[in-house]
C-alpha cells in the first residue's frame, strides 16, 4: 500500500477509497503503539470492506486476535484462527503451519503439534522445509521423555529415531544448519551414556534398587527443551 495522502487511481467511489486506505493506516500506527483496542476496532472494520482482502491479511489478523484475553485464551483463539487460515489460504499453508505448530507449543499441547507435523510432514512442500523437520525432532525428543511415552530404563526408543529421522532430515535439506547438528550429537552422546550404563552397574559389587534413581531424573532434567519462538 502507498502513503496515508496517496490520491486513487480512479474517480469511482474515491472518498470511499481515501477512507479505507486511511482507515489501513490507522490500525498500522496502533499497533505500533501497543493500542489493540482502536488497532482491533479498525481490523474488524476493513475485514467487512469488500474491498479488503482480509485473508491475505491474517498476519495482522492473528497478531490482533483476543489480545484482551487472558494468555491461555488468547493462544487458544490464535490456534483456532490459524487453522481456519489453512483452509482459506492454502497458498499461505506452509508459513501457517509453522506458525501453528509454534503456537500449540507455546501453549504446552506437544502432542497435537506433532499430530498436525506428521500429518502434513510426508508430503511436499513440507517435508522439504528444515524448520517443520526441526520442530517434529523437538517435539519428538521432548515427548520420548514424558511420563506417558518413556519407559522404565529411559526415553522412549522409537520416538528417539523418529527424532533422529527428523534431524538427520533437517542437516539434508540445509547443511548449515547447527542446530540439527547439535540435536543429532546430544542424540548420539544419549545413545552412548544408555549402552554404557548397564557395563558401569555390572562392576558394582552391591547396586541398591534405588541407587540409579537420581540419576536417571538428573538425565531427564537436562534434556529438558525450550522450543524457540
Amino acid at each position: 500500500m502507498t502513503s496515508i495522502f496517496a490520491a486513487p487511481k480512479t474517480k469511482r467511489n474515491a472518498a470511499r477509497k481515501i477512507h479505507i486506505r486511511r482507515l489501513y493506516d490507522m490500525m498500522n500506527i496502533a499497533i505500533q503503539r501497543n493500542d489493540y483496542v482502536r488497532a482491533n476496532r479498525a481490523w474488524s472494520i476493513l475485514a467487512r470492506c469488500p474491498e479488503v482482502d482480509w485473508k491475505a491479511l491474517w498476519t495482522t489478523g492473528v497478531y490482533l486476535v483476543a489480545e484482551g484475553l487472558d494468555d491461555h485464551e488468547k493462544l487458544s483463539s490464535k490456534i483456532d484462527f490459524l487453522r481456519v487460515m489453512m483452509l482459506q489460504r492454502p497458498s499461505d499453508k506452509e508459513i501457517i503451519l509453522k506458525e501453528l505448530c509454534l503456537r500449540l507449543i507455546l501453549s504446552g499441547r506437544y502432542r497435537e503439534a506433532l499430530d498436525d507435523l506428521e500429518l502434513y510432514l510426508p508430503s511436499f512442500p513440507y517435508q522439504d522445509n528444515p524448520i517443520l523437520n526441526i520442530y517434529a525432532g523437538l517435539l519428538t525428543l521432548y515427548l520420548a521423555q514424558s511420563p506417558q511415552q518413556g519407559q522404565a530404563n529411559g526415553p522412549n526408543p522409537k520416538l528417539m529415531r523418529d527424532a533422529q529421522t527428523y534431524f538427520e532430515r533437517a542437516a539434508s535439506l540445509q547443511p548449515d544448519f547447527t542446530l540439527a547438528q547439535g540435536y543429532l550429537d546430544l542424540l548420539g552422546t544419549m545413545a552412548g551414556q544408555s549402552q554404557a550404563s548397564p557395563s558401569d552397574e555390572d562392576q558394582d559389587e552391591i547396586v541398591s534398587p534405588q541407587s540409579d534413581l537420581p540419576r536417571r531424573k538428573r538425565m531427564r532434567t537436562n534434556l529438558m527443551m525450550q522450543f524457540p519462538a
